[in-house]
């Protein structure tokens, strides 16, 4: 047994695939046609910068846009195929896994990517920590199902005992030669990707993670997507496996930041009446930065939130106790009662604001200064987040009780467009 509990081949298991890849001959730049994960792309005007960088944006599949669900995903599946005839996405000569690097400033990320197993030894030791919304879940399944492929790699953690053996070692190998690409996008990381098809380095990935347990860092919607199609589909069959870029974060720590809330039809002015006393509030004339210092030191103390939308940021903590008893469930562990996700639905949105989590009502923001401007821009409000640790959200995974839907944002995050999964080629 390892220190999570999992004998040898019982963990994870990562297999080689035949990438999908852009030819860069094809394209203006591999940088113009990347885009992040769906989720994180901040629309509209998000969506029409990508559109615009380059004719052949990977947005254009994994946020297709049409009047119908089904016309989105049928647009999605064409221009794949219309892409693939063209010569614009081509597919690797023979199966790999592929070292991938992130590189801005200090931070530096290096992970592998490939096939997780969705069933056999992996079933279960994937732990989800987040809650997922049922109709994000059922879109994601469909467009994968009308195009066949997977279009972007979901990102997962592991934590090895440190050192520079395994998977590691074979990274670390790996990145002194040349790479299949580099690029840097506009957000001034580099990227770089090498195709690993040597037997000996397959199968030192392999042993190294055979009692792993990972941790959905993000991609909680289409983890339930995959787990859904293969539920759907005669196995053995291509959708017993999921496209994943996996990291240790022994070696390589992910950064955790929050995920704000847009509520789009309520007033700053209308939010701080609804609160009345049940939590104290003090109005702060400070640019951002200063502001989410204020909130860091907040959040030390207790749960604690920032306000914005009016031209100003309002700070919330010292929440009522009574209150607080009355409205958070009392059957999970503390530390999910102590989360300022829990505080914030269950006892402000639920309670105190009764505002309903549909997409008409509340907007998830990962950029802070995006969230504000929106407020600003619309009349809303902006529920600006302090980031978890990771090891709270970790130690709660592994008791199988998961946080409230987009209570985190780990990152890096995976390029979407640099290789993709193709589950019809094959």
């Amino acid at each position: 047994m390892n220190s999570e509990g999992l004998a040898a081949d019982d963990g994870l298991r990562l297999l080689p695939f035949r990438g999908l890849r852009y030819a860069p001959e094809q394209v203006g730049s591999l940088a113009a046609v990347t885009s992040p994960p769906y989720d994180v792309v901040v629309r509209p005007d998000g969506l029409h910068h990508l559109e615009s960088a380059d004719p052949h944006n990977i947005v254009r599949l994994i946020l297709p846009q049409a009047d119908t669900p089904a016309a989105r995903h049928r647009k999605a599946a064409d221009t794949l195929s219309r892409w693939l005839g063209e010569g614009i996405l081509a597919q690797d000569p023979e199966p790999a896994l592929y070292v991938y690097e992130q590189r801005h400033d200090d931070i530096l990320q290096r992970g592998v990517i490939g096939a997780l197993a969705l069933s056999g030894p992996s079933e279960g030791i994937v732990l989800p920590h987040e809650d997922v919304m049922p109709d994000i879940v059922a879109d994601r399944a469909a467009l994968l199902r009308t195009t066949g492929a997977n279009l972007e790699p979901l990102l997962l953690t592991y934590r090895s005992t440190g050192g520079t053996t395994g998977t590691t070692a074979v990274i670390e190998r790996t990145v002194l030669r040349t790479p299949l690409l580099a690029t840097t996008t506009e957000d001034g990381f580099s990227h770089r990707l090498w195709a690993l098809t040597d037997p000996g380095d397959l199968a030192e990935i392999d042993a190294d993670l055979a009692d792993r347990q990972a941790l959905i860092a993000d991609g909680h919607h289409r983890w339930a997507a995959y787990l859904r199609l293969r539920e759907e589909t005669p196995s053995p069959g291509p959708w017993d496996y999921g496209l994943v870029l996996l990291i240790d974060t022994a070696r390589y720590p992910l950064r955790v930041r929050a995920i704000h809330r847009l509520l789009h039809r309520l007033p700053v002015a209308d939010a701080l009446t609804a609160l009345g006393d049940a939590f104290r509030v003090q109005r702060l004339e400070v640019p951002l930065p200063r502001a989410l210092t204020a909130l860091a030191d907040a959040c030390s103390e207790g749960n604690a939130f920032l306000l914005a939308g009016d031209g100003a940021f309002h700070l919330l903590d010292r929440p009522d106790p009574a209150l607080l008893d009355r409205t958070v469930r009392g059957d999970r562990p503390e530390a999910w009662r102590a989360l300022d996700a829990t505080v914030l639905h269950s006892t402000i949105l639920d309670e105190l604001w009764r505002i309903p989590d549909a997409p008409e009502h509340i907007a998830y923001i990962h950029d802070t200064e995006a969230a504000v401007t929106q407020a600003e821009r619309h009349g809303g409000t902006a529920v600006l987040m302090h980031p978890v640790r990771e090891d709270v959200v970790r130690d709660l995974a592994r008791q199988g009780v998961t946080m409230p839907r987009k209570s985190t944002s780990f990152g890096p995050k995976p390029a979407t467009g640099l290789v993709l999964r193709s589950l019809t080629l094959d």
